[in-house]
């Protein structure tokens, strides 16, 4: 994206509060336009499509459709928006299905002004942004026993490789991104102790997690 190029943006939260706090925050900052704002995430998946927007800003715990619902809806559809969450929660089990469904990023509400600005340029870019709280809290899921049991999803990425199928063809067949595709080998590759896709198939097999059920 150009450097002079104007961002536009999707505030999705459902406190109308929060939502014109946001919305003037951007607006009165140079290289960002807000095209509308939803209270959900069905109102969110809805106006991705009629706005096409470069940057969603969005809550997660929002009634009507959370955040990670439409994360995973809006991946799922293709679009071409890049998600940004942005949240009071940074526990385990709101960031790793947030980053999992396909978000490019993950920020507290607490962020800073000007780290909010960049995250969102960062964000247009493609390129992933953490809170440092989130990060760590990645990089400990990463770090995971090898002996902890697979997570469904997880399993079935497995079976994928082992049948030969490439990431691109496995985020196809799960409705999942490319990224998240990779995420999902780096957390089964620690669970198993491996660093590549063959010595995780063979592992599988060796430890019975593959075979036998016509996987």
């Amino acid at each position: 994206m150009p450097e002079d190029a104007v961002i536009s943006l999707l505030v999705v939260d459902d406190h109308p509060v929060v939502r014109d706090g946001l919305r003037g925050m951007f607006e009165s900052a140079p290289g960002f336009t807000v095209l509308g704002e939803a209270a959900n995430g069905v109102e969110a998946v809805a106006l991705v499509a009629e706005l096409d927007p470069d940057v969603v800003l969005m809550d997660l715990r929002m009634p009507d459709g959370d955040g990670v619902g439409a994360i995973a809806e809006l991946t799922r559809r293709g679009a071409r928006a890049k998600v940004l969450v942005l949240t009071t929660y940074d526990t385990d089990s709101d960031t790793i299905p947030a980053i999992e469904a396909g978000a490019t990023g993950y920020l507290l509400k607490d962020a800073p002004r000007e780290e909010l600005f960049a995250a969102v340029r960062a964000a247009a870019e493609g390129r992933t942004v953490l809170s440092p709280a989130v990060a760590s809290r990645l990089v400990s899921a990463v770090r995971a026993p090898a002996n902890e049991p697979l997570s469904p999803r997880e399993r079935e990425v497995l079976a994928l490789v082992a049948r030969g199928t490439s990431n691109r063809e496995i985020a196809r067949e799960l409705f999942i991104s490319e990224a998240t595709v990779k995420t999902h080998l780096t957390h089964l590759y620690a669970k198993l102790g491996v660093n590549d896709r063959a010595a995780a198939v063979a592992t599988a097999y060796e430890r019975g997690i593959l075979g036998g059920r016509g996987d």
